[in-house]
């Protein structure tokens, strides 16, 4: 008998507990479901989009390839347009502004980068395409130009790069001194067995 009574104070606490609380528990059931499916969706979507980048990416190469400058343009106004989030469309964009500063195409190669800056954030491209501006900037002659696109911030692994670029750029303003205060701000960060070291402490001799 008095288990039989604890049972029916189990299911009436079960029915007030579910009347009160049912359907919020409900609520957030479908709400996680819903997150779920959409997370699920959402990879789906990011795999169709960069297995369709790759194949424009791949377009984008053989026409490079080919020299047909016309069609590699496509590939990549595609890969711009359709998938610019991508890795495919950044390296085509970054190859493309190789390309245009090779040709002395220079404000070519500028928008470009600018485009890869603007849309990708991770330390190490921003380091790339702030040293890859101020090279353009510095073959322009744009000195003040060249010394604001380093101007970015990245952890400290990457700012010897930039340092070491800075100091090509006062070097070639003939702010020797300055240059080599900045060559060896960069010399401090680096590790002792770093290649960056010897490279940086010929030009400081250069200069002294």
């Amino acid at each position: 008998m008095v288990v039989h009574i604890q049972d029916e104070q189990e299911v009436a606490n079960f029915k007030y507990f579910w009347q009160r609380w049912g359907r919020w528990i409900f609520a957030i059931l479908v709400i996680l479901s819903l997150a779920y499916l959409g997370y699920v969706l959402y990879q789906s979507h990011l795999r169709s989009n960069n297995e369709k980048a790759a194949e424009v990416f791949d377009t984008f190469i053989s026409q490079a390839r080919a020299n047909n400058l016309t069609e590699s343009k496509k590939a990549l106004v595609q890969l711009q347009e359709k998938y610019p989030d991508t890795m495919n469309a950044t390296q085509a964009t970054l190859m493309m502004a190789g390309s245009a500063f090779d040709d002395g195409k220079y404000d070519e190669a500028i928008r470009h980068l600018q485009w890869v800056k603007a849309r990708q954030h991770d330390d190490l491209l921003q380091t790339i395409v702030a040293q890859r501006l101020a090279s353009v900037y510095l073959q322009q002659s744009k000195y003040n130009e060249a010394l604001q696109a380093l101007d970015v911030k990245v952890t400290d692994a990457f700012k010897p790069v930039l340092l070491e670029t800075k100091g090509d750029v006062l070097q070639a303003q003939k702010k020797n001194a300055e240059a080599v205060a900045i060559y060896q701000q960069a010399l401090n960060l680096l590790s002792k067995d770093s290649v960056q070291r010897e490279f940086i402490q010929l030009k400081i001799s250069s200069l002294s």
